[in-house]
């Protein structure tokens, strides 16, 4: 058993509450629903294109919230857009969730009347949205990459591939759910490659070498990925099988949200984990 002085955790304990992976995933949402509403849109699919642009603006709205929230002094969360540092993960977040509210809200603000001048409006948004959807989802994996908790600090190469995935799948969810099965091949497509992709990365995050990977499989944070692996692959195999089945397409879009929650919250307690033990820390020093 590793032993620290006075047996006192080596790092502190990272200070974010639940509210930190929650806004994880309601970014990722807000980025995925994004993705998907940039394709319907340039595909002609509307009822998609409408509730993918309502439901990227709504957790945007969650998402600040959430991360607001957090602050120990919310009313300075405008500080963080006095300056721009390209080196700083949350000065770049912040800036890409102000950009990506205004594009998202445009765009969902031309729905209320989607042809004419306000539909090619709404277009060129969405498309700006889009555009920024990849940084938004994954500039959280970057943030949590370059801290000194263990787990989450050896996992910097795969976790923005994980945290992209589970993005694109929860943007599919959102077409699943809401819209018709005649218009929901692109979010299929959406959900099956977010998927793919969530799974291969989490799945090196846990079997890489070393003993940081351990508490991604131990405790509640093994428990949350393995619900999330279970949720997903079930997810993906509805959004398949339920081409035809508007009951079938919304319970598959149904876990596939509560996949996307679930890989965020395990993620965010592994890294939690990693620096409560001194083993995490002193052992792979050690080796």
């Amino acid at each position: 058993m590793t032993r620290s002085y006075y047996g006192r955790p080596i790092l502190k304990k990272p200070v974010w509450e639940k509210d930190i992976p929650a806004y994880f995933f309601t970014g990722g949402l807000a980025a995925g629903s994004a993705l998907l509403a940039a394709g319907a849109d340039l595909t002609g699919r509307p009822r998609t294109r409408r509730a993918a642009r309502l439901a990227a603006l709504g957790a945007l709205g969650v998402s600040t919230y959430f991360l607001i929230n957090d602050l120990g002094r919310p009313e300075r969360f405008h500080h963080m857009l006095r300056v721009a540092k390209p080196t700083s993960p949350m000065s770049v977040g912040t800036w890409l969730l102000s950009a990506f509210g205004g594009a998202a809200g445009l765009a969902a603000a031309a729905e209320a009347r989607p042809r004419g001048w306000t539909g090619r409006a709404g277009r060129l948004a969405g498309i700006g949205a889009a555009a920024l959807a990849p940084g938004l989802a994954t500039y959280t994996a970057v943030l949590v990459a370059d801290t000194a908790a263990p787990s989450w600090h050896t996992a910097g190469d795969e976790l923005p591939f994980a945290f992209a995935g589970s993005a694109l799948a929860s943007g599919a969810a959102v077409g699943l759910i809401a819209a018709p099965p005649g218009e929901g091949g692109p979010a299929r497509t959406l959900a099956v490659a977010g998927v793919a992709l969530e799974l291969a990365a989490t799945r090196r995050i846990e079997t890489r070498p070393g003993l940081e990977s351990e508490p991604y499989r131990t405790g509640r944070a093994g428990r949350l990925l393995r619900a999330a692996r279970t949720l997903n692959v079930a997810g993906a195999a509805g959004a398949l099988l339920g081409r035809r089945s508007r009951v079938l397409s919304a319970l598959s879009g149904a876990a596939l949200l509560a996949g996307s929650l679930a890989t965020r919250f395990g993620v965010f307690e592994a890294g939690v984990a990693s620096t409560e033990d001194p083993k995490y820390v002193v052992e792979p020093q050690r080796g």
